[in-house]
């Protein structure tokens, strides 16, 4: 907690105007405003009081209920000095963040899928192609308003032997979810029904017995 702590007074001093904190107990988080993030990033890596040479991801999330929905997530490790750091930046849904693709080549795969899944938009990335939806495809699926029905899917055809792209269409079945264990679902066990035909029956008393009492 010791190296935490003094990792986090030299990222406040060499930040002076961002949010440092320490959230869930451990995990130092750096916010930065955006225009602020490639000379940060740049000072992350090569300053060696952090040396964080890797990205090891970025990804983003969705807080529909705010101004700026998206926040991108950077977590930055430093393999010489053994620390992590996680980077925030807030954004909506048109104003674009600066790519860090030019500080960590790395960068790009994931600022192509924040693009694909979230819509984000990267400055300066010249790459920005979706990366696991299909090329057709609309929206961006882990926005929380995006819709489970309404848009097309794809898949390939057998007896038409082509792709072809229909309207998203979710099985009933599949819409009813049992949150029961499968110990809470079982109200019988195997072999409780032999309970009752194994169980051996008491003898009754005979009269003599019952004529030797006191």
């Amino acid at each position: 907690m010791a190296d935490i702590a003094q990792l986090a007074d030299q990222v406040a001093a060499a930040f002076p105007r961002e949010s440092v904190s320490l959230e869930r107990g451990a995990e130092l988080v750096l916010r930065l405003r955006r225009e602020a993030l490639p000379e940060a990033m740049l000072t992350l890596r090569d300053d060696p009081r952090f040396a964080f040479e890797q990205c090891m991801d970025i990804c983003g999330t969705d807080w529909p209920e705010k101004p700026e929905r998206f926040e991108v997530v950077y977590n930055l490790l430093s393999l010489a000095l053994n620390q992590r750091l996680r980077v925030v930046v807030s954004t909506d849904a048109a104003t674009p963040v600066p790519s860090v693709a030019s500080v960590w080549p790395s960068a790009t795969w994931y600022e192509r899928e924040a693009w694909d899944m979230y819509g984000i938009v990267f400055a300066g990335q010249t790459d920005l192609r979706r990366l696991l939806t299909d090329y057709g495809f609309e929206g961006h699926p882990l926005r929380k308003d995006f819709p489970l029905t309404g848009y097309v899917e794809v898949r390939y055809d057998e007896e038409r032997k082509q792709v072809v792209y229909e309207p998203v269409a979710l099985t009933q079945d599949f819409r009813n979810f049992d949150f029961l264990s499968p110990w809470e679902a079982l109200t019988t066990l195997p072999g409780d029904e032999k309970v009752h035909l194994n169980r051996l029956e008491t003898p009754k008393p005979s009269q003599a017995d019952e004529g030797a009492k006191p």
